[in-house]
């Protein structure tokens, strides 16, 4: 092989590097949003150039600047992008159960399924380190409202419009920040086992029940201990208490 040949073939190799399968523009933009998560992740906002993006995205920067004028305008919509997918597969996920307890079970699992499959999104959205500046933290609180108005569609309540939003804002949040110190420290819990364990503590609480198959507890103040002491009984034969009729129930 002489050497204008090796040299040929190697600039072959790496245009051939360097050219991507051609996509339709929408599916273009997906890609670079895909991209840009994983490296504004690992090497933050300001440290990341658009060459930077554009190298690890396979396209030239001219390609990048016809679908994102700036950086800044990059990192927004991909903010609203990370968003729009977490809400979208918890609505959908929602919709298809046929019970309130299912809706709950299937919202917690789509939740915390995103969460265990998008790590680096999931982390790059609600890791905290985007509240200095204002764009980026309007961005934040449209996702959380998104999801906070998702929920309180779900609920029931004697209360108000408003009372059902802070009891969602209190669910969402309880989600969010449980699942943020899980990726820190998640211990020996999985995804599904941490899903069905806010489901149940969930629907606990707006039901005012135990999960079946779990209504044995060790008795408590006020409750039957077997031999006719107490207040109303949880077990052993005694009267069960009665549901709250003022208690938020989900839809």
């Amino acid at each position: 092989m002489t050497a204008a040949t090796a040299l040929g073939s190697l600039c072959d190799n790496r245009y051939a590097r360097r050219v991507s399968v051609r996509l339709t523009a929408a599916e273009r933009r997906q890609q670079l949003l895909s991209v840009a998560v994983s490296v504004f992740a690992e090497r933050g906002f300001h440290a990341t150039s658009m060459n930077d993006v554009a190298e690890a995205a396979g396209v030239t920067k001219p390609v990048l600047y016809q679908h994102f004028t700036s950086k800044r305008q990059l990192f927004l919509e991909l903010l609203d992008d990370v968003g729009a997918r977490m809400i979208d597969a918890v609505t959908r996920a929602v919709t298809e159960g046929s019970s309130r307890r299912e809706r709950v079970e299937r919202g917690f699992r789509a939740y915390v399924g995103f969460v265990d499959r998008d790590r680096v999104a999931f982390s790059l959205l609600f890791g905290g380190g985007l509240g200095n500046d204002e764009d980026f933290a309007e961005a934040v609180h449209r996702v959380e409202q998104s999801v906070v108005d998702a929920t309180a569609a779900l609920l029931e309540s004697e209360g108000s419009d408003d009372h059902r939003r802070l009891l969602a804002r209190a669910l969402v949040s309880m989600a969010e920040g449980t699942c943020r110190h899980w990726l820190r420290d998640p211990g020996d819990v999985d995804a599904d086992q941490l899903a069905s364990e806010l489901a149940d503590l969930v629907w606990c609480g707006l039901r005012g029940e135990v999960p079946d198959g779990d209504d044995e507890r060790e008795p408590g103040p006020g409750t039957s201990n077997g031999n006719g002491s107490g207040g109303g009984a949880v077990d052993g034969g005694g009267p069960s208490r009665p549901q709250d009729p003022t208690a938020t129930t989900v839809a």
